[in-house]
Order: structure tokens, then sequence, then C-alpha cells
């Protein structure tokens, strides 16, 4: 009931922010008028989602402590889009009234590679929302037995609804609230978890495993992560379009750099959290209810409602931000940029908002027969990091890559992953997991393509789109 009471008054504060949204401009990029602090709360609230929390407590309650590599990852990538192509990234966008990624690709490279991404970025986004919803509906059915099916509907209409209202602006208000739920949640319920699972000595001499302990390697986690999630963080479209938001260079390097900081000094504590649930509740046959099971059942109950609030609050503040790649990406590539170039203001709000309605819809259609949360996360990080962070990267520095150069990396990238799933089911071959080998195939065929080109003289004309971004 109390968790009822709590979204009722996310719908409230959504709603009411709303009414300051008048353009498309607002819905979009917030008036380009973010300060550190509501970028800091929006990117943080944005990362601390399912990943980093249902889905890394039940990685550290399956493999150890190795499982911190999936949010220490996320911040090493946040840390480098923080001082590297954050801020490029927003004076681009300033100039030339960029709304998503698409906008800059097309800009970079021609329409091609913004089809091209567009349709990646769709078919990722649902992926992703689906994890978030996912996540809500363990939640939901450990704290009130409500079944999946009905907490995945109940999650998708909350967040579609809020986010429908007021966009990035809404958005950035609301999360400051998930964010502050979210910190006092779970700074309550980790002393009281250590104690309920027998202190520091009984969680030190938990060895389900002989590398449970082995903080590079354990299980399926551990140093592999960093290929899969560090790129991915780099060039994620949600986090560029909020970066997108921000008013100044100033704004990226602090709000961001914050964000990298408090993910990185985050890594460890949904993994202990798991870990401790393995003491308590070791017969546990899905991970992923590892911490809303320990919420429950492992903490005095006033302690469990508040980190099941913080639960909650981290996965609707990471859904509503995969719902405004989706929404904006839909609207702005597909619906401005193909079927309406000429559609007023109001017609594009009206129609951001309606395909927000729609999205939510496609990630619980998607979260219903979605095996878990991290197997939901994963294609979509794979999806963006072999496929986004060469065209975007050589974008900002390299003045004479083309539509050509960027489609091979694409190809390249994708096809091995695809390839790799279609025809090897393991996680990894020597060494390699689908990620990494994607973004060394996309790194390879890039350098190749355009060294042929340029060898044999191309003229393509989209060789200087734009002035370099680097000299602005």
């Amino acid at each position: 009931m109390w968790l009822l009471a709590y979204a009722i008054a996310q719908l409230a504060l959504g709603a009411w922010i709303a009414r300051r949204v008048r353009t498309s401009s607002d819905f979009f990029v917030a008036g380009r008028s973010l300060g550190p602090g509501l970028l800091f709360s929006t990117m943080l609230a944005a990362n601390i989602g399912a990943g980093s929390t249902i889905g890394a407590t039940g990685l550290g309650y399956r493999d150890g402590i190795a499982a911190m590599w999936w949010i220490l990852s996320a911040g090493i990538g946040t840390l480098l889009l923080a001082l590297w192509v954050g801020p490029a990234m927003r004076r681009v966008s300033a100039e030339h009234d960029l709304r998503t990624v698409g906008d800059y690709l097309e800009l970079r490279y021609g329409v091609s590679v913004r089809t091209t991404i567009a349709v990646l970025l769709w078919i990722g986004s649902v992926f992703i929302l689906a994890g978030q919803l996912i996540a809500v509906s363990w939640i939901l059915d450990v704290a009130a037995g409500v079944p999946k099916t009905i907490g995945c509907i109940f999650a998708g209409v909350l967040v579609t609804v809020y986010f429908t209202a007021g966009g990035l602006l809404s958005s950035a208000y609301v999360n400051v609230v998930q964010l502050t739920v979210k910190l006092v949640g779970f700074a309550i319920a980790i002393p009281f978890a250590l104690e309920a699972s027998g202190g520091w000595h009984a969680l030190r001499a938990l060895q389900p495993t002989p590398d449970y302990w082995n903080p590079w390697h354990s299980g399926a986690s551990g140093l592999v992560y960093l290929a899969m999630l560090a790129p991915a963080f780099v060039v994620a479209p949600g986090l560029l379009q909020k970066i997108y938001g921000a008013r100044d260079d100033r704004t990226v390097r602090i709000g961001v750099g914050l964000t990298a900081a408090a993910l990185m000094v985050y890594a460890c504590v949904p993994v202990l959290l798991g870990m401790m649930a393995r003491i308590q509740f070791p017969g546990l046959t899905q991970p992923e209810l590892a911490l809303p099971t320990l919420l429950m059942q492992g903490v005095p109950a006033f302690v469990g409602a508040f980190g099941l609030a913080a639960v909650f609050s981290a996965e609707l503040s990471a859904a509503d931000a995969v719902l405004f790649t989706l929404t904006t990406s839909l609207s702005q590539d597909l619906y401005k940029r193909f079927l309406n170039p000429q559609a007023s203001d109001v017609q594009q709000l009206r129609v951001t908002r309606l395909t927000a309605m729609a999205g939510g819809v496609a990630g619980v259609g998607v979260a219903l027969v979605a095996a878990g949360v991290v197997s939901a996360l994963s294609i979509f990080y794979t999806i963006m990091g072999v496929s986004l962070f060469v065209p975007i990267i050589v974008g900002l520095y390299n003045d004479h890559a083309t539509s050509v150069d960027a489609l091979a990396a694409i190809i390249a990238g994708i096809g091995i992953v695809s390839g790799w799933e279609i025809f090897y089911h393991g996680p990894t071959i020597a060494s390699f997991t689908p990620a990494m080998a994607g973004l060394a195939g996309a790194i390879v065929a890039f350098v190749v393509v355009h060294v042929i080109r340029r060898l044999f003289g191309s003229n393509d004309s989209t060789d200087r789109a734009i002035p370099s971004f680097t000299e602005k």
C-alpha cells in the first residue's frame, strides 16, 4: 500500500512540473537549462536502475565480489563521458540545435547512418525498458505477492504516465526525489542487513565457490564486464541526450563527473547485499530475487520498507531514462525526419507523447517474455557498445570519416555479435566475450575501409560534413 502511495506522489510531482513544458525543446532537452545538481541527479538516477540493484545483487549472490565490475565498469565509462565525449557533444548539440543522437549522426555522416542506428536503438531500448519493468515486478512479487504480469503492467503504466507529462524536465525533478530515496534507503539497509547476516566475520567466511572472493573473475562475472559496459556508457543515447540539456560544459564535467564518482563508490553495495542474502537465504532458485527477499525477510520491517522504496525508485528512474531515449528517437528520427518534416512544434510534442505511450506498451510486452533483468540489459549494452562507440567517437575527432566507414563499423560489430549468439551460445571464446569481439571487429572494419577508401582517393561528399568539433 505504501508503494502505491509513493507511486502516486511521483505522478503528482511529474504532473506539476509538466505545467512548465510548453515546447518540444522543453520536452526533449529541458530548454538546455539543467545545472550541475539537476544533471547529476538525473544521470545518477538513470544509472542506478534495475541492473545496478536487482541485477547486481543477483550477480553478487551468485558469483561473489567480482560482480562489482558490473557497476564499476559503468562508472569508468561515465568518467570518460564526463571528461572527454560529453562536453564536445553538448557543444555540438547546442550549436546545431540537436535533440537526439540520431540528429548528430545525420549531421556528421548522413541519413543512412542515422536510420541504421535509430532502428538498432529502438530494438535495444525496448529490451532495457523491459529489464527495468521486470525488476519492479520482482519487488511487487516479494512485497505483495503480485504476479509478474500485473507487476510489469503496473510499472509500465506508472513510468509512462509521469514521463509523458513532461519529458526530460519532468523526469529531472522526479529523479531528485527518487535519488534521495535510493541513497537513504540503501544507507539504512546495509548495516541492518550486515548485522542480520552475522557481521563481517560471517560474510568473509562465506565461500560457496572457490573463487567467490576473487575480485577479477568469479563465475560469469568479472573484468569482462569492462568491455561490454564501459563503451556503452560513453555513448549511451539516453545519457548523451540528458547532456544535451546541460547549460554549459562546466555543468557536464561537474554533473557527470560526480555521477561517475558516485557509481564507483556504490559499486560494491548491491554486491555485498547479494552476498548477505546468500548467507540468510542460500536456496533461492532465482538470484534476482535476492535483494527484494533480503529487504522483506532479512531486515526489520521499517528498514525493509525504506530499502524497497529505494529499489522501486531505482527501477522507475532508469525506466523513464530509457523511455526518454526510445520516445525522442521515434518522434525525431522517424516522425520529424521522414514522415512529417514540416510538423509544427505542437504536432511534434503531441506525437512524442503518443510514442511514449507506444514505447511503454512495447516494453511491457518484452518484459512479459524476457528471462530476467541481466539478460535483457546485456542485450542492450552490447548492441549500443558495438554499434555506436566507433561512429560517435571517430565522428568527433576525425574530419575525414564518412558514412561508408561508419556503416562498415556498425555492420561488422553487429554481425559479429549476432553470429556469436546464433552459432555459439557460450559466454566466451578464448577469453573474448561477444561485446569484446564485436567492438574489436567494428574498429578493425572502420580502419580497413577508411584506409582503402583514402588510398583509392574516394571523393565521398560527406568527408567534411561539418567543421571539426575539436576546433570549437
